[in-house]
């Protein structure tokens, strides 16, 4: 019986700060950035893969190369989740390091029209470094901090939408001087020293459970919170169509005439703008709620896909939703995790936002192949069905958020 409070209080104490802390929110930053800051960046593999690369293959093919990534680090995070709640990072960051650095190594390698080579670097290999990365990162912030938590969340998601800066400019001006190859090689060492960092810093302090049986990965008990189930399918929809302007934009901007010198730099505005919107959204949940700001997000983002990318036929239009959906958008990344954490026991939130990322991981998987087969030709009308598609559903996903945001509400009363 003695030694039972202290081990209470050691669970109840957060430090929300201090220098232990904040090197953990450093070594999270510096993962994302390398891991899925690279998914951000994918538009310009896109762009070099459909015209250099693999000409012989469709854009929703490629794309798919692109969506599988995503999806695995969804999927994956189900697992992920419930590894970091029995075993912390101890693993899961070096191996996901590990991974990322050498898949880029063999996509450095890949042979022209050899989609394949492709598809298992750059999508399957690539795909589950980072799901053994992002997770863990997120969720062991919650470890560090509870007052402040959305915002570090925020600051953490941060270094995703800077790695979506960097890389397709660092990419965009390598290629064309040291080839493809040097390039992607040159980006693989600056992952290994962020990530390098990463596996120095990031570390858990609660006390795991150390109990890792994959029945519990996925805790369905949260499907019993009707917020928690709309929370998952409004999300689902949401990201259906979430990455379609990461992936196209630039591929419009070329259909559009916008020069070269702007059209290559849609990719990194609108990632720029994705740093705002992860960071502060996260510093206004701390006070009003999470939910209260995701959904007005939402809201803006269905409405600058349909109000300002559908019309838009110049590079002032263009380049106006590449950073205004990229300011509201980031949102939905840095909140989602931030939003299941409010509705989730501590000890099952790793497992419940797990459970929640692989539902998402579902909707990015079909999202971009769906855009790319809208897509069949760059012309007028499929670019006209592919925007109204994405506008279509995240207007729906921004719906059934709202109604989870309603039932939440009810629950106070």
């Amino acid at each position: 019986p003695a030694p039972a409070p202290p081990v209470q209080d050691e669970i109840d104490y957060v430090p929300d700060g201090g220098r232990e802390a904040w090197l953990v929110v450093m070594g999270s930053s510096l993962a994302l950035f390398a891991s899925a800051g690279m998914i951000n960046a994918y538009g310009t593999f896109q762009d070099y893969y459909e015209t250099t690369l693999l000409p012989a293959s469709s854009s929703s093919s490629i794309a798919f190369i692109g969506s599988i990534q995503v999806f695995l680090l969804y999927l994956f995070g189900t697992f992920t989740g419930r590894i970091f709640d029995a075993h912390g990072t101890r693993v899961v960051i070096p191996l996901g390091s590990f991974l990322c650095v050498f898949s880029l190594m063999m996509v450095s390698l890949c042979q022209k029209d050899k989609p394949y080579q492709v598809f298992l670097s750059h999508g399957v290999l690539f795909g589950t470094g980072i799901a053994l990365l992002f997770s863990p990162s997120i969720a062991v912030l919650g470890h560090w901090f509870r007052r402040r938590r959305a915002l570090v969340i925020g600051l953490a998601t941060g270094g995703s939408a800077s790695g979506g800066v960097v890389f397709p400019i660092l990419l965009e001006n390598l290629i064309p001087r040291v080839g493809f190859g040097w390039a992607v090689r040159i980006s693989a060492f600056i992952l290994l020293a962020c990530l390098t960092v990463s596996c120095l810093t990031i570390r858990t302090r609660l006390p795991l459970t150390g109990n890792l049986s994959f029945r519990t990965a996925i805790d369905l008990g949260g499907f019993r919170d009707p917020r928690y189930t709309l929370a998952a399918i409004g999300s689902f929809l949401l990201f259906y169509g979430f990455f379609i302007p990461y992936f196209y934009i630039q591929i419009y901007a070329d259909f559009r005439g916008v020069s070269p010198h702007i059209g290559h730099y849609l990719l990194a505005i609108l990632n720029a703008m994705n740093i705002p919107s992860r960071i502060l959204p996260g510093y206004i949940a701390d006070k009003v709620g999470p939910i209260n700001v995701f959904i007005p997000c939402a809201v803006v983002c269905s409405a600058l896909i349909l109000g300002l990318w559908l019309p838009a036929q110049n590079t002032a239009a263009i380049v106006s939703f590449s950073a205004l959906y990229g300011l509201f958008s980031g949102a939905f990344v840095s909140l989602l995790p931030t939003y299941i954490a409010t509705i989730s026991p501590r000890e099952k939130y790793g497992a419940r936002l797990g459970s929640v990322y692989m539902i998402v991981g579902v909707g990015t998987l079909v999202g971009t192949p769906t855009g790319g087969a809208l897509l069949k030709r760059a012309d007028e009308s499929h670019f006209r069905t592919l925007i109204i598609f994405c506008g279509v559903m995240t207007a729906a996903g921004t719906a059934v958020l709202a109604t989870a945001g309603v039932a939440g509400s009810r629950r106070l009363r």
